[in-house]
């Protein structure tokens, strides 16, 4: 009977020892590959809405038969050198990031990622909704001055430090 009740006493811990090693395995597999158990995958971008200058119409004069002269419109340049740039690579904690500016007419039209952090499930989630934020905003303020993406401050504060460095090469 006491052999009985030594053998059991084994069993339980032996039992209760491969319930921890499976909790422990679910948990760090869920690490790599989910969603870090954080649960926070709400990315947010922190911009005002652009605001719309009404442009006036000419009209013509009252009584004139003429229409408005309307006077040869130049093309804006843009504070750029047209061309691919690449900027530094910057440490974003779990990875790096490194981007290339693409100058067209004097503007950024494209933002290129060459390096992201891709080695966690949480952080490869993180950049593939805040990098194409990122890119669109630079696009849109024309500069590497964005703001950061709520979730992604590290991704956020790397992306501006390597746009930056691409576009200190691109200035005119």
């Amino acid at each position: 009977m006491i052999q009985l009740i030594r053998y059991l006493n084994k069993v339980k811990k032996f039992i209760l020892s491969a319930g921890v090693i499976v909790v422990f395995t679910l948990y760090a597999l869920r690490l790599h590959f989910g969603d870090g158990g954080d649960g926070n995958r709400v990315i947010a971008i922190n911009t005002p809405a652009p605001t719309l200058v009404p442009v006036p119409t000419p009209t013509a004069a009252a009584g004139s038969t003429n229409p408005p002269s309307t006077a040869p419109t130049v093309a804006p340049q843009g504070k750029y050198k047209d061309g691919t740039y690449t900027g530094s690579v910057a440490d974003a904690i779990y990875g790096n990031i490194q981007v290339q500016a693409v100058i067209t007419g004097g503007k950024i039209t494209d933002v290129i990622f060459l390096q992201a952090p891709n080695d966690r499930g949480t952080s490869i989630a993180i950049n593939a909704q805040a990098d194409p934020l990122l890119k669109q905003e630079a696009i849109q303020a024309q500069s590497a001055q964005v703001s950061g993406v709520s979730g992604a401050s590290a991704s956020s504060a790397a992306f501006v430090q390597s746009l930056g460095d691409a576009l200190k090469q691109a200035a005119i």
